[in-house]
């Protein structure tokens, strides 16, 4: 157990990816003059007698940090931290002469302890079914997984922006529904009390979406959390999200247009291209897409 307290709180000046951004021009062995203040997971240390190296990553990047008996105030307790503690630290921005940018321990404090044990393979998590049920344990670890966090948001944020820069309005419809519409797929079920009434959770918002173009929006979407009591896999979960969205005096054709105009801008803004690798083949996204009607789809494959 360690000695130290707990602060609520403590004030960060810098990220680790600014930091190796901002530094990346000093030249080994010198020191930049510049105090910051970092906080971040503890993934690494290496304890060489009177001098500890750590690896410090916040939600950015990964950093070193050099410890020493002669600048680290109770720096026995910091040679015996744990693997995924939790830390504050100030100190000035140092190059060793190895090149490695560092932040050296002039002050710390241990802002949050990690009670279990953390994954011997600090650069990922090999084991899928650990991956899937224990995520937080794969964030830990995982800068891929934590990638892919990253991605999806920027995904959502980008596809909402598009909408809406053509007159589409984000709307939120009712999660409970008293039928099982919009898809064919099975529903979880609920009951309310007050009401005494059995409801469903929804497994598509298209019912209540278009009772909002009755009602004269003409432009709707909702980035809907939807339901279905079906199989799970790692492709198919019974909770995800779904886009689904109308526009009046529209046809396909017109949403075909643009589904492939989103799909390939949102490819170019993430990828920095419309030409992407996926499952070992190449996908060209770039407008237009190559459209086929079903029957001819049937022909196809019956000849």
């Amino acid at each position: 157990m360690m000695d130290r307290e707990i602060p609520f709180r403590f004030e960060v000046t810098n990220s680790a990816s600014q930091l190796l951004s901002e530094h990346s021009d000093l030249a080994e062995g010198d020191s930049s003059g510049v105090t910051v203040s970092v906080a971040g997971r503890l993934m690494l240390r290496r304890d060489q007698g009177k001098i500890v190296f750590g690896v410090l990553q916040d939600s950015t990047e990964r950093i070193q940090l050099f410890a020493s008996e002669k600048n680290t105030p109770d720096f026995e307790l910091f040679s015996n931290l744990h693997l995924g503690d939790w830390l504050g630290v100030t100190g000035e921005v140092i190059k060793t002469k190895r090149g490695e940018i560092s932040v050296r321990v002039d002050s710390w404090v241990r802002l949050a302890e990690a009670k279990r044990s953390f994954p011997d393979k600090w650069h990922g998590i090999s084991d899928t079914d650990i991956r899937y049920r224990q995520r937080y344990v794969d964030l830990w670890v995982t800068e891929e997984s934590r990638e892919t966090f990253r991605i999806r948001s920027r995904i959502i944020s980008l596809i909402r922006n598009w909408l809406e820069s053509r007159d589409f309005m984000e709307v939120e419809t009712p999660v409970f529904h008293p039928i099982p519409g919009g898809a064919a797929a099975r529903p979880f079920e609920t009951h309310h009390n007050a009401l005494d009434l059995d409801l469903f959770l929804r497994i598509a918002p298209e019912l209540y979406l278009k009772r909002l173009v009755v009602g004269g929006f003409e432009k709707v979407f909702e980035m809907a959390r939807v339901f279905r009591n079906e199989g799970i896999s790692t492709r198919h979960n019974p909770e995800f999200t779904m886009l689904e969205l109308y526009e009046a005096y529209a046809d396909y054709e017109d949403i075909m247009r643009l589904v492939e105009d989103l799909v390939s801008e949102l490819a170019l803004e993430i990828c920095g291209s419309t030409v992407i690798q996926y499952d070992g083949r190449e996908l060209d996204l770039s407008t237009p897409w190559e459209r086929s009607s079903m029957l001819d789809l049937l022909n196809e494959k019956i000849q």
